[in-house]
């Protein structure tokens, strides 16, 4: 497999991406929002995600109940759905997320 890498990604984070020893998890709601983009022609997924994450050694993490819980209460930093799916995930499972929004310091999930 030909290993892509973005110039957006940054060394240091390409750098824990590759390290075998970091659990690597790649959120459902990710591969939701992937979908959902490819189905409204905004992005090109030419790839089965599901494949991929499993592909690359990393984990699929699975939204869950006790992950939409704490929508209810977390504060609107953000207004889209999917990146406050996202914080609420990483909050109950606690799980960093990878990201260079600013938006998700205002949560109390870890950044990466």
């Amino acid at each position: 497999m030909d290993v892509v890498r973005p110039k957006k990604i940054s060394k240091d984070r390409r750098a824990k991406l590759e390290d075998l020893s970091n659990v690597i998890h790649v959120s459902s709601i990710t591969i939701a929002e992937l979908m959902i983009k490819a189905s409204v022609g905004k992005l090109d997924v030419d790839f089965d995600p599901v494949e991929m994450v499993a592909k690359c050694g990393f984990e699929q993490l699975d939204f869950r109940g006790e992950d939409a819980l704490l929508l209810k209460d977390l504060p609107f930093h953000h207004k889209e759905p999917f990146d406050r799916m996202l914080s609420a995930q990483s909050i109950a499972n606690r799980c960093p997320i990878m990201t260079d929004d600013e938006k998700f310091r205002r949560y109390s999930c870890g950044l990466v």
